[in-house]
Order: C-alpha cells, then structure tokens, then sequence
C-alpha cells in the first residue's frame, strides 16, 4: 500500500471529473473488497456531555448551550445489553464513545476495561473513541480485547486551529501512534462541511493517506449542525463533496474499510448510493450516533435491500 503520496497527486486525483473519479474508484474497490458488501457498525454514546474541548462542531463540549443533557458512565450491564442487541440485529462491531478530553486514569477507565472485554466475549469488534491516550491505556484497551481505536484528525493541519483550541493537531497524531504501537487498529478520519476548502480536504486525505500503514478504517463525516454550538449555522455541504472525498480515500487507501458515518440523514438515498459506488463499505446503523441524528434502522434495511447490498461478516478478523 502507497504511503508516499505527495500532495500534488492527491490533488490530482481528488480534481479528476467526477464520474472518471468514480469509475477509478469502483474498480479499486473490487479489487479489495466484495463489492456487494457493507459493514455494519453500531456506535453507542457511554459517556455524554460535559466534554472539556470546544471543537466547533460537537453538542457535547460543555462550553455550549446545546440541550445535550449529560449522562455519567453507563455501567458494563448497561452496555453489554446494547451490544447483545446489535449483534442480534446483523452489526459485526461496536463503537463506544465518551465525551472526554483524555481518557481518566483508573477508576472510570477501569470500568471501560471491563466493558470492553464484555463487549469483545459477545463476539464483535469492539471500537472506543474516548479522547487522548497514553501508551499504557492503549496497551490495557489492546490486553482487553480491543479491536479499533476511533480519533479522527477532522480536517487538514491548516484549517485545524480555526476549529478546535483546546487539543494540537500533533495531540492527534500522537494517540494514533499509541494506538498503533500497542497493536490495535486503527479508525481515522474527518468531518466535511464544517468550513474548510476543497484543498483543506486535499491535505486531510493527503494526511490519512500517508499514515504507515493506511488507517483500517477511514470514516468521512458530513456535518450535523447542532444548535448552540459555533458551526450551526454552517452552509448545507453539497453531497458531492462527500462523494468526492470517499472515491478520493477509496484509491488513496484500497485496504481500507471507508465507513459512509455522520450526516447520513441528511442525504438523499440517490446520494448515499453514489457515496457506496465512490467506495464506502461501511456504515453506522442505529437511529442515533451518539448525540446526532441517524437513519431508522428499518430505513437503512429497505435501502439496502433495494441496492442489493448485505452485510458483510467481521471485517477484522477476515484479515
């Protein structure tokens, strides 16, 4: 896998017509993956509210009024019982999410752990995203049973600081190596819609793209405004732009899982089917991701059916 891409070529191939970008797109997907196949992700909030960043985008920061009411760390029963349930609905991994700046030494991060290897006995994937980490956290997520590691980069290095104060982009950078020394994989994308220029999504594919090894998994994001928060009245992305940037990730990063996550709801099914074409094969299912909105499950089902695609087995393990 390419790791050494320069700037210019992704450039190159982000600008390319889009319908040459798709058929480029599509036949590196095949090549990968089953071409009927999606992933089925369920991403449960555990820790909501009260999250000391203030990035731009996200209801949960406590420096907003945005009506998200904060909720303590659900207990491993809590949690378990949810994961039994997406399971039993066709999702091969489960995605945790707190609302935290860094995750805590001891005590709620011992109860993570233990969920953790309550989630992994049930037989899926399991995903966190709960903020920084050092090596040894990364190391006890991996010894119990962790599967990924959520931390987006969100957009490119030059745009970064108009969203978010609170954390350096290199903060970012350095989780994701703690991650990856520890020997876990590795969930890595950004949010599109929240301000930035097309060459700002260039330099956050460009930075995706030249992680070695490529991110196994590369969510693409679209905006959800939220009220209260600073980007809430951001203009509408127009969702070729999210089409564009998954075909651009899709040959970037031909291993990797592009998983179609926020905003979806926002999107006409005739968009999602592109965003599918352009390479994604994977999803969130479930009517809620963590505090925004998501398609209904039965939604996503009839629209699956429709464009013949079917869950696929876990992804993890089948590699």
């Amino acid at each position: 896998m390419q790791t050494d891409w320069t700037r210019h070529e992704v450039s190159s191939i982000y600008y390319q017509p889009l319908l040459d970008l798709l058929l480029q797109a599509q036949k590196i997907h095949r090549e990968f993956h089953a071409a009927n196949e999606v992933q089925m992700c369920r991403l449960l909030s555990i820790k909501t509210g009260g999250c000391a960043e203030d990035c731009g985008y996200c209801p949960q920061s406590a420096r907003y009024q945005t009506g998200v009411e904060r909720r303590q760390l659900m207990d491993k029963d809590e949690i378990l019982a949810y994961a039994r349930a997406a399971k039993a609905e066709g999702a091969t991994r489960f995605c945790m999410g707190a609302a935290w700046r860094q995750a805590p030494e001891r005590g709620e991060f011992d109860s993570v752990l233990e969920s953790v290897r309550a989630v992994a006995g049930v037989g899926l994937e399991v995903c966190c995203t709960l903020g920084m980490l050092t090596e040894m956290q990364a190391f006890e997520l991996k010894e119990a049973g962790l599967t990924a590691y959520n931390h987006n980069l969100d957009t490119s290095p030059e745009f970064y600081s108009t969203i978010i104060s609170t954390r350096l982009y290199q903060d970012r950078l350095d989780t994701i190596a703690a991650v990856r020394k520890a020997g876990i994989t590795v969930c890595c994308g950004g949010i599109l819609g929240i301000g930035e220029s097309d060459d700002d999504r260039i330099g956050l594919l460009y930075q995706l793209a030249t992680l070695n090894p490529h991110p196994e998994s590369v969510p693409i994001n679209m905006l959800v405004r939220a009220q209260g928060t600073p980007l809430a009245q951001a203009p509408e992305l127009d969702p070729l732009v999210m089409v564009r940037a998954i075909a651009t990730a899709r040959i970037l990063m031909p291993r990797s899982m592009v998983r179609l996550a926020a905003g979806r709801s926002q999107m006409t099914r005739e968009a999602v089917l592109l965003c599918f074409l352009a390479g994604a094969n994977s999803i969130f299912y479930g009517e809620k991701l963590l505090t925004t909105p998501n398609p209904a499950p039965g939604q996503d089902s009839d629209l699956l059916n429709k464009l013949g695609l079917k869950p696929m087995r876990s992804f993890a393990h089948a590699h």
